[in-house]
């Protein structure tokens, strides 16, 4: 499983606090925590006014940067804003997100040619919304693929999002997420499929029970890529236990090893 952690994000308001108050102090020490929990990229996105988003993420980037060493994933709705700032990115990482809408795709895959970086894909498009149907989502995937393809991007450096809906307004959103990735996976099987855990529970009480529970699932169905919290000691051991019942931990060795530790 690729985490993809979630907690330096505008869009939370003491980030967005921190952002904005150049504390530098609080995104250290959120950066650390999910780099020692076992992130495997943090997601940078600034969330702040268009006028003010990309110097606020060059500054998130450079503190980041200078905390840690695991790659970073490029968070923004405005594709020129990470244009803009990835120059300043060490290393290959993800930039999130390209799709069906606007400009996205003509601005950022050229940024994946001749090198390394993983995109994020979401399922959405301007002439159709972000679509319920399993179809149009492959549809819309076999669109994005094949337009990576036109700059060296093979569909295992592509996470796609099959963008999963609340629960609270669609009642078979888990069961359309699996037929999402089933149907996908026929199509590319070397496909990363990815989801932000928490929008399946908005609107709704007690959502870390929820995220958690769709986690174990999703993955019993094919997910290998996440955006979320990995200090969340309840998801990680979702995590961990699934992975197990999966047939993924040989032994269950990394299972013994954190709840040995733990005690």
């Amino acid at each position: 499983m690729i985490i993809i952690g979630e907690k330096l994000n505008g869009a939370i308001p003491v980030v967005q606090k921190a952002i904005l108050e150049r504390d530098a102090d609080f995104i250290i020490a959120r950066a650390k925590a999910q780099a020692d929990a076992g992130a495997h990229y943090l997601d940078l996105c600034a969330g702040t006014e268009p006028d003010r988003e990309t110097e606020d993420l060059r500054w998130l980037i450079r503190v980041v940067q200078d905390t840690v060493d695991i790659p970073l994933c490029i968070d923004s709705p405005s594709p020129r804003c990470i244009e803009s700032v990835f120059p300043l990115v060490k290393g290959p990482g993800i930039i999130n997100s390209i799709s069906g809408e606007g400009e996205k795709c003509a601005v950022l895959l050229p940024l994946l040619q001749d090198n390394d970086w993983q995109v994020i894909g979401l399922t959405c498009s301007d002439d159709h919304g972000i679509p319920k149907d399993t179809e149009t989502k492959i549809a819309i995937t076999q669109s994005l693929v094949e337009a990576a393809a036109a700059y060296g991007v093979k569909p295992e450096r592509i996470h796609i999002d099959p963008c999963v809906l609340a629960l609270a307004t669609e009642g078979q959103s888990l069961l359309n997420f699996e037929r999402d990735i089933a149907g996908i996976r026929r199509c590319y099987p070397t496909i990363h499929i990815t989801s932000g855990l928490s929008n399946i529970s908005f609107g709704l009480p007690k959502r870390k029970m929820i995220n958690r529970t769709f986690f174990a699932l999703a993955m019993a169905a094919g997910m290998d890529s996440a955006v979320m919290d990995p200090t969340d000691a309840d998801m990680q051991e979702a995590l961990l236990v699934t992975t197990a019942l999966l047939g993924q931990d040989r032994f269950c060795k990394n299972y013994s090893r954190y709840f040995r530790k733990k005690v």
